[in-house]
């Protein structure tokens, strides 16, 4: 039966390929020699289809129709070709599975393929599809990979310019801070100095009118004095007496002395200034000893900007799969330590479950019953203290006060991580290991209440001894 394509290439009349068609003004189309044959005889050229008069007594050639059917033509002899055998011109039946090609009846018995194994052309071509089939199937879900790869870079990327525009808005916000604090120091040491340079103005020019009175008098008195010096001899002798007693009445002032503490106490205001609003600044400013790393939180936690606090999230965020991000409900420091002592107190409050403690950085946690190695935690949970590590079992610890912070000690050196409760001094576990590689705080809640992370103040005395009366709970692994 022909195909719908072989239908459109089919003159009406004669059902064949169309062969020098023609085509008449009601746009039909027919064999030249056909519609010749259909009009012989006939006193009008009607078209063999519609019935229209056709108007030309020589229709043109449908060129392009033409054209069709000889490309038609031509693709089905070379499909007919590619069915028979180039060496006896049988049919395609069966497959050489040695030579791995098609082959016929003939074939089968010649020398060329003597001892060979064969299959039905059907069968071979199945088995062949499955196989191409699985060999596609890795294609496919290369692809496939390779399109969420490229979804998740794009998301990344887009994900980056988040990220700039967030961190670049909250530094511009910490340093409007901290220029409104200096512009309201400056304005402060500033009104402080015109208030001193007013008193002291205020002080001075009442003197210098004191002492500007005193002097008009004296010098009334001075004048007066001079005058009768010059007079004749008689009329001085006669104004001599209240001349005396006038100069001797006059009361004289002490000698006027600059009392200190006059000037301006220029070292109060400039001494130290610079060492004095650091000291002040510190004041507003807090240091936190571990700061979180972003990129390593989960997509269902909720880190604060100053990341020094996380809780878990009402709703998942839209973040890209770097592989620094863990896949459980965790996040890292963004410092690691491979030497030295460090310590950090974390607020867990009303949280009802937390995990605390140390991890490699290629610690990714799926599950918490599949944990992979490299980690050292503390673990609160149903109103129990549970420890876990690498290799130790998980151990419920003794303490039956639910604590508000927790305190980290890390002595790297010292092959110790050590857990205790800062309100009460009180040791709660020390794991005992010798670290091979840097290790990262960790964080972990299931909780909408915040594990934050408590700044440093310049007053605290922590102290660092593990091996505290109260509890010498301690693990070696």
């Amino acid at each position: 039966m022909a195909s719908g394509s072989e239908n459109d290439l089919s003159c009406p009349v004669c059902h064949e390929i169309f062969k020098d068609p023609v085509l008449l003004t009601c746009s039909h189309s027919f064999c030249e020699d056909c519609v010749e044959t259909w009009w012989r005889g006939k006193p009008t050229k009607k078209c063999p289809v519609c019935k229209a008069v056709s108007g030309r007594k020589n229709p043109p050639r449908n060129l392009a129709l033409k054209n069709l059917c000889e490309a038609f033509l031509l693709e089905r002899d070379q499909r007919g070709s590619e069915d028979l055998c180039s060496l006896h011109s049988e049919k395609l039946k069966l497959f050489c599975l040695d030579h791995q090609q098609p082959v016929c009846v003939v074939c089968l018995h010649s020398k060329t393929h003597t001892g060979h194994r064969f299959r039905p052309i059907n069968e071979a071509a199945q088995d062949h599809r499955e196989e191409l089939k699985k060999t596609l199937k890795t294609l496919q879900d290369k692809l496939k990979l390779f399109k969420q790869v490229k979804g998740n870079w794009t998301q990344t990327a887009e994900h980056i310019k988040v990220q700039t525009q967030h961190t670049e808005k909250q530094i511009k916000e910490q340093f409007k801070k901290l220029h409104q604090f200096l512009q309201e120091e400056e304005e402060a040491r500033i009104s402080a100095l015109r208030e001193e340079e007013e008193q002291k103005s205020k002080e001075m020019k009442e003197k210098i009118e004191a002492l500007s009175r005193e002097i008009s008098a004296l010098s009334e008195t001075v004048r007066v004095t001079e005058e009768e010096l010059r007079a004749e001899d008689v009329s001085f002798l006669q104004k001599y007496k209240a001349a005396v007693e006038r100069v001797q009445q006059r009361p004289l002032m002490d000698d006027p002395q600059l009392v200190s503490g006059a000037l301006i106490d220029v070292a109060k205001h400039l001494g130290n200034l610079t060492s004095n609003i650091w000291n002040k600044m510190k004041e507003m400013v807090c240091y936190s000893p571990v700061i979180l790393d972003p990129n390593t939180g989960n997509q269902e936690l909720d880190i604060s900007e100053d990341l020094t606090s996380v809780r878990c999230g009402v709703q998942a965020l839209k973040l890209p799969e770097n592989p620094e991000r863990l896949d459980y409900f965790s996040v890292l420091g963004s410092e690691g330590f491979d030497s030295g002592t460090h310590s950090w107190d974390v607020e867990v409050g009303d949280n009802t479950y937390w995990i605390l403690g140390v991890a490699v950085k290629s610690f990714r946690l799926k599950k918490l019953k599949v944990m992979k190695s490299g980690v050292w935690a503390v673990k609160f949970f149903e109103d129990k203290f549970i420890t876990f590590s690498r290799t130790s079992p998980p151990t419920v610890l003794p303490l039956k006060k639910k604590l508000q912070r927790i305190r980290i000690n890390l002595d790297w050196d010292g092959r110790q991580l050590t857990f205790s409760d800062p309100d009460t001094n009180t040791h709660i576990h020390t794991f005992t290991h010798t670290f091979d590689e840097k290790v990262f705080p960790l964080f972990t809640t299931l909780s909408g209440r915040s594990l934050k992370i408590l700044p440093v103040v310049s007053d605290d005395r922590h102290d660092d001894d593990s091996d505290d009366n109260n509890s010498s709970d301690s693990d070696s692994d």
